[in-house]
């Protein structure tokens, strides 16, 4: 009885969800409501913290011709305002502090969690969600407000025939309302499920490690295996951090440009 509560104990410390356990730091509560500081409270705060330090110093001493630290800065710069000028134009320039704000925060949170003992923010969807949902809000709001009811364009498309419109229309509603939460679940899970295998491999290591020479041989394939994973997750952490951007984007554009 003993040992199989030690196995199962085992098993549970090992377990590949137990990364994303959300532990409160301080506990705090307000008007009733659970406000403590959590891991991933700080992991964000580390992140905001090290990427609003890491701009600052990298321009401080602007030069002509950039060392490292101001190039990374000023690619970073280009890459985002590049993005905006070719899915929104020039209209969504004033924009720019808000969109780069949200690839800088979300690309630092996605390479943050490869650090070994960190915590992987966006590997929950209640922040991604809250993300999500600030930018589906924030683009209605634009949309009527630059547009008043013509904004309702976007659910007819110019050239549907008549018969067909009321489908169209109620597709396009649907399509339109399920944007925070494609948005949310798609970080989620890709961060989630890359994490998950990084640590089903890393097990491998472990246990086959833990069976003498002939474990130890066999480690070989799952590490090369945590090798290749690590680099791919890496890619995965900056590619989801440009999709929910450029997606970002579009939906301004859709909001600013109703229609086309």
């Amino acid at each position: 009885m003993r040992r199989a509560q030690l196995e199962e104990t085992v098993a549970v410390a090992h377990s590949p969800i137990e990364q994303f356990e959300i532990k409160p730091l301080f506990q705090m509560e307000i008007a009733g409501f659970d406000a403590s500081f959590t891991n991933s409270s700080l992991w964000m705060v580390i992140v905001v913290s090290f990427m609003s330090l890491f701009m600052v110093a990298g321009m401080r001493k602007s030069a002509a011709v950039p060392g490292r630290w101001q190039s990374a800065v000023e690619v970073l710069y280009e890459f985002v305002a590049g993005m905006i000028r070719d899915n929104v134009g020039r209209e969504g320039k004033k924009y720019f502090p808000f969109i780069f704000t949200l690839f800088v925060f979300i690309l630092g949170l996605n390479l943050a969690g490869m650090l070994p003992y960190s915590f992987t923010a966006t590997s929950h969807i209640a922040v991604n969600f809250a993300m999500a949902l600030f930018v589906f809000v924030g683009v209605t709001l634009i949309g009527f407000i630059k547009n008043g009811a013509g904004y309702l364009r976007l659910f007819a498309p110019s050239g549907v025939p008549l018969w067909l419109l009321p489908l169209i229309v109620l597709i396009e509603i649907i399509s339109y309302c399920t944007r925070p939460i494609s948005l949310a679940v798609r970080l989620f899970a890709n961060m989630l499920a890359g994490h998950i295998m990084m640590k089903v491999f890393a097990g491998f290591i472990i246990s086959l490690g833990a069976a003498g020479v002939a474990g130890m041989v066999g480690a070989v394939l799952p590490f090369g295996v945590t090798v290749l994973l690590t680099g791919l997750e890496i890619l995965v952490a900056c590619l989801q951090a440009y999709v929910f951007t450029i997606l970002t984007c579009i939906y301004l554009n859709d909001a600013m440009h109703p229609g086309h």
